[in-house]
């Protein structure tokens, strides 16, 4: 059974909303990034949110910008590529995991979706201790000269039929230093609708945090 909390972590004097989900006897936290324009109540990633949480892997499900950041963000786009902002958000939240008594000593681990990727390199980049990287339609290229500070191991998952984003991924996995793989899905799109899309992400999710993120 899960406790699931509403929380706000905060950064640098910033509130942000988070859901925090914890499975008994979990063996990890994967803390997620969402992409440009989403938030922490992305249905795609609430979906692998939940699937994680059915194998015993916490997860927090971050809003990387304020409510008011949000909004300017949805009239300007002005905020939604600031790969540094948005990874040093992440930074701060992996240190408030680090500091509740419920997830201290859990392994951590993230989840990037879309521009959310490149946010989570960026942070790892800066964070010995993350276990695992897992990146659902990103963008690991934005993460830059970060890509090869990079030490956990890091899957790429990106639908067959998005052409562009697949050739992001794979120069942004020949920068990578740190095990990885790209996990290529037949027929997917950017969003991962199609029929069984979603759930070979979730799947290939949960196999790859449970290898590096539980105990051993």
């Amino acid at each position: 059974m899960n406790t699931v909390a509403e929380v706000l972590v905060r950064a640098n004097g910033k509130r942000l909303g988070a859901t925090l989900s914890i499975p008994h006897e979990a063996q990890g936290i994967v803390l997620f990034a969402h992409g440009s324009g989403s938030s922490r109540h992305s249905p795609r990633n609430v979906y692998v949110a939940r699937s994680l949480n059915t194998h015993a892997i916490a997860t927090l499900l971050l809003d990387l910008l304020t409510d008011e950041e949000d909004e300017i963000d949805r009239r300007t786009a002005g905020l939604r590529f600031d790969i540094g902002l948005l990874s040093q958000r992440l930074s701060l939240a992996t240190r408030w995991c680090r500091k509740q008594p419920e997830t201290a000593k859990l392994r951590i681990g993230y989840f990037g979706a879309s521009t959310g990727a490149g946010a989570a390199l960026r942070a790892a980049a800066t964070h010995s201790e993350v276990g695992a990287i897992v990146s659902r339609g990103g963008r690991p290229d934005l993460a830059g000269e970060a890509l090869a500070q990079v030490t956990a191991p890091t899957l790429l998952i990106v639908g067959e039929r998005d052409e562009a984003v697949l050739d992001l991924n794979r120069r942004a996995a020949a920068q990578l230093r740190a095990r990885h793989e790209i996990a290529i899905v037949a027929d997917a799109t950017h969003l991962f609708e199609e029929p069984g899309a979603l759930e070979q992400v979730a799947s290939l999710a949960q196999n790859w945090f449970m290898r590096y993120l539980s105990a051993a």
